[in-house]
């Protein structure tokens, strides 16, 4: 498997109120497992939400550069190919026996998560701008991973997933196949008025870059919510939005 990159005092990325630390020390990913169990499960209870994938992935922890406080964070695991893509979060989920054959360099985002009451554009700003670095410079071709719905009942989301039937749905050479025993096939959606604002924020900014979902959504009781395959060719995104997000990746602090 494809070792994440080293967290190194280059992968500090100061933007204005907020800073993205990309780092494996053990510290920093208790602190974003305690910020993941606090927005996942709405426990403030010291607990931790942990799993056998942390130790594989780079932690990437948002904070406010003048308090330190940790407003958001996620995880990446890195993989040299589709061939390594059996060993993802996703694949507990999803077959995805179509993306073995991906020949490029892949990274898996997930359990991205914000700090109760943490809505400022900039915090989404900011971890994306620290995922192109990192994207970059590991010459990434695909991203991937579960985009959740709050929730785990479907027809409270029928509007957004009635746009990702309609629109977003990834091409048949690379759709995963149904891998989980509890899933809502987007057929049975039925005339639903479809609504972007409906999908959540991250997996919109995944669409608005060329992203696509798999036909299907898997409702995920043990975490509470209702996800769908997520995949981003880097090589789709368009133009001008690359160009913004590697000026906002590259500046220097």
């Amino acid at each position: 498997m494809g070792e994440p990159v080293e967290a190194t005092e280059a992968e500090v990325l100061e933007r204005g109120r907020y800073r993205a630390r990309a780092s494996r020390a053990a510290d920093d990913v208790r602190a974003a497992q305690a910020l993941r169990r606090q927005a996942f499960y709405g426990a403030a209870d010291g607990g931790l939400d942990r799993d056998r994938f942390d130790r594989k992935c780079l932690h990437v922890l948002v904070e406010e550069a003048a308090s330190g406080r940790l407003v958001a964070c996620y995880r990446l695991l890195f993989l040299g190919s589709g061939a390594e893509i059996g060993q993802s979060y996703a694949a507990q989920f999803y077959d995805l026996a179509r993306l073995m054959a991906w020949p490029g360099r892949m990274v898996e985002m997930g359990r991205f998560c914000l700090a109760p009451g943490a809505h400022d554009p900039e915090i989404l700003r900011t971890a994306w701008a620290m995922m192109t670095r990192l994207v970059d410079r590991e010459r990434v071709q695909m991203l991937f991973g579960c985009s959740s719905f709050a929730g785990t009942d479907p027809r409270a989301h029928l509007p957004g997933l009635a746009v990702l039937r309609d629109r977003f749905v990834g091409p048949v050479k690379w759709r995963p196949g149904v891998g989980a025993p509890d899933v809502f096939g987007f057929e049975r959606i039925g005339a639903v008025t479809p609504r972007l604002r409906a999908v959540p924020p991250l997996l919109r900014t995944y669409l608005a870059m060329g992203g696509w979902v798999s036909d299907h959504a898997v409702i995920d009781r043990a975490l509470g919510t209702l996800h769908v395959f997520t995949g981003l060719e880097v090589a789709a995104v368009p133009e001008a939005r690359a160009r913004a997000l590697r000026a906002l990746a590259h500046k220097t602090r």
